[in-house]
């Protein structure tokens, strides 16, 4: 064996092309690397309505972290004005009321263009996982930001309920923004 040859030889008929070159280099080949191995890549083309929803999609992701911030804090505001004066409704109820419809059309609006797109692009294995992380974790923050709407009108009858509703609200909050950020970090 010359000192430029590895361990196949560059008559072997199992080794792909790119092998042989490989050899001859002084390269070793990639275990499995022959030609019954290697698949095809296909070009993945995209509809103008899948960038259309896309771009929905991250538009409305980018309302996401302020709604949160304001919901929190005014959550956390109507609750404290109840427990300080039990019987009196808190006077920022109705804003507490109006930033969780918009949290619910955020996420509607996200959630469908998010499993449209996700559905159109089944078949692009380039940031498959990074998809289908970001589409579970983001359907399980729906699930519990129903759960929080649920817990809603207990929340109003004692501590223990409003605790709920509470946990409810930031454990979805949490998910959805560490889902959010990481599709915001995690480039392919």
């Amino acid at each position: 064996m010359q000192p430029h040859e590895t361990s196949a030889s560059i008559s072997d008929t199992s080794a792909c092309g790119a092998c042989i070159a490989a050899t001859r280099i002084g390269l070793r080949p990639v275990a499995g690397a022959n030609r019954q191995d290697t698949t095809r890549r296909h070009a993945i083309t995209y509809s103008n309505g899948y960038y259309t929803r896309l771009t929905i999609h991250r538009i409305a992701s980018y309302t996401e972290l302020p709604l949160f911030v304001a919901e929190y804090f005014v959550g956390t505001k109507v609750l404290n004005d109840e427990r300080d004066n039990p019987g009196v409704r808190s006077s920022l109820r109705g804003t507490h009321s109006a930033l969780a419809s918009g949290l619910e059309a955020l996420f509607a609006i996200n959630t469908v263009t998010g499993v449209w797109n996700l559905v159109d692009a089944r078949h692009d294995p380039s940031g498959r996982t990074r998809r289908w992380l970001h589409s579970l974790t983001m359907l399980a923050a729906d699930a519990g930001f129903v759960a929080t709407a649920g817990s809603a009108g207990s929340a109003r009858r004692g501590d223990g309920s409003a605790n709920t509703h509470r946990a409810w609200a930031i454990g979805s909050m949490g998910l959805a923004t560490a889902s959010t950020l990481m599709m915001w970090l995690w480039k392919n």
